[in-house]
This record gives structure tokens, C-alpha cells and sequence, in this order.
């Protein structure tokens, strides 16, 4: 498996491993079983439409070419765009990518952000649509991080979160090796601003002062510039957070 490594804002190197390339067809696969399924289930419905009297009323409203390609363009989009608003809302996620659990992430140690999984897309069709993909898996053998045309292009590379990523210098927080960390920007904070956080954290918690709680899930979030999954309340995410920072550093 081929080691990726990014260094963080806080000049931290991290080691993560490189999705390997039957992960990555895997995951392509699934989404577009997706694509196919979505596309069967709107024909089907279009079929029951004309069969249940659709052509009448379309003869009815006289509807023109421009009307039907209007209807025909928005029905497709949801496939069209599948890749880029999947990665976008997921986090650099598609389903087929959870499901196998791969992510795309920055090689430089920030957040992908939209114009990333935009330049991704853009390439897909040079990489994957041309050639049958025979671009993409030259590219993703030959180059260092294991990146197609797109991941090269954006600065993003496809890990695998099967593996265990290690950084160095440890913040004390019991976790079990079989532990799967929910908020990967965790990285951005500092060992400092770990020992600041836990240590407040335990003080507030013993004193049951809520407001420093509140103060401390908000300093996090804006440094990790993400938010906390629903219903999580303060107290619960900042122990999420303590772990996740902790299964980074462990083994170190």
C-alpha cells in the first residue's frame, strides 16, 4: 500500500494510506449501479405516464422540443451532477466511497473545499469518460500520491480510512484500536490547543459550567471549520474530539 503524506497547518506530517485502485473501481461501480437504478426508476415512471393516458394530455398542452429537452435536462441532472454534489455534501464522500470507505482529502492539509471536488469533476471526463478510464489508472499508477489527473489538478489524493494514521507528540485519552474517528479536520488543532481544550474541558465539566463548554465546541469549530453532527450535543463532541485527535496520535 503507498503511504500519502500530508503535513498540517500546524507543520504536523501525517502518514495516510493510498486507496488502492480496486477500492477506488469498487466504489466507482457502486454509484453508478445508483446512476443506472435512478435513471430506470424515472423511465418507469415516464413508461406508466404514457401508458395512463400521458400522450393524451401532452397532445392536449401541445408541448414543443424545447419543452421536452427542458424536462429531459432536469430529470438527468441529479445524474450529471451525482459526483460533484455527493463529494461536496459528504465531505469527499460519494455513497459508493463510504460504502468503501475511501474519502478524497487535501494533500496540503486543508479542508477540500467545492472548487476542489469541481476541478475533480471537470477532469472526470478526460480521466474516466475518455478512453474507458485507461487515463485514470495510468495516472493513479504512475504518479507518487496515487492521483489521477483531477486529484493532481485540485491537490486532493483518495485515502483509505481502513487504516491507522498515526502524528506525533500524544494527548493522553483512552481509545480503542478498533476506534473510527468521525471528524477528520481534527488535524488542525495543535497539541497545545488539545491540552487547552481537555484541560478546560475537565475544569468546566467538574464545575457543570456549561457556558465554557459551549465556548469550547465553538473555538473548535472554527478552527476545524466543521460542524457537529446533528443532535451531538456540546459536551459529547468535544469528547468525540479528544479521541479523534487521540487516534491520530497514538502509537507514536
Amino acid at each position: 500500500m503507498a503511504e500519502i503524506q500530508i503535513t498540517t497547518t500546524q507543520n504536523v506530517t501525517i502518514a495516510f494510506t493510498a486507496a488502492e485502485v480496486g477500492e477506488r473501481i469498487l466504489a466507482y461501480f457502486i454509484d453508478l449501479v445508483i446512476k443506472i437504478a435512478y435513471v430506470g426508476v424515472i423511465l418507469f415512471l415516464i413508461g406508466s405516464f404514457s401508458s395512463s393516458g400521458g400522450i393524451e394530455l401532452e397532445e392536449n398542452f401541445n408541448v414543443d422540443p424545447w419543452s421536452v429537452m427542458a424536462i429531459i435536462i432536469i430529470l438527468g441532472a441529479p445524474v450529471f451532477f451525482y459526483t460533484i454534489i455527493s463529494e461536496s455534501l459528504l465531505l469527499g464522500q460519494t455513497v459508493g466511497k463510504k460504502l468503501v470507505k475511501i474519502q478524497v482529502v487535501k494533500i496540503d492539509g486543508y479542508r477540500a473545499t467545492f472548487l476542489d471536488f469541481f476541478i475533480r469533476w471537470v477532469m472526470r471526463f478526460v480521466d474516466i469518460n475518455i478512453f474507458s478510464g485507461v487515463v485514470a489508472l495510468v495516472s493513479i499508477g504512475s504518479s507518487k500520491n496515487h492521483q489521477r489527473l483531477g486529484g493532481m489538478a485540485s491537490g486532493t489524493a483518495v485515502i483509505t480510512l481502513k487504516n491507522k494514521v498515526n502524528i506525533s507528540h500524544t494527548i493522553l485519552q483512552e481509545v480503542a484500536d478498533n476506534y473510527k474517528p468521525t471528524y477528520l479536520s481534527v488535524i488542525k488543532l495543535s497539541d497545545n490547543d488539545m491540552r487547552i481544550i481537555k484541560e478546560n474541558f475537565l475544569r468546566a465539566k467538574k464545575a457543570n459550567d456549561f457556558k465554557t463548554i459551549l465556548l469550547l465546541k465553538e473555538k473548535i469549530i472554527g478552527v476545524i471549520e466543521e460542524e457537529p453532527l446533528p443532535d451531538v450535543t456540546a459536551e459529547n463532541f468535544i469528547k468525540c474530539i479528544l479521541k479523534d485527535y487521540n487516534h491520530f496520535t497514538k502509537n507514536m
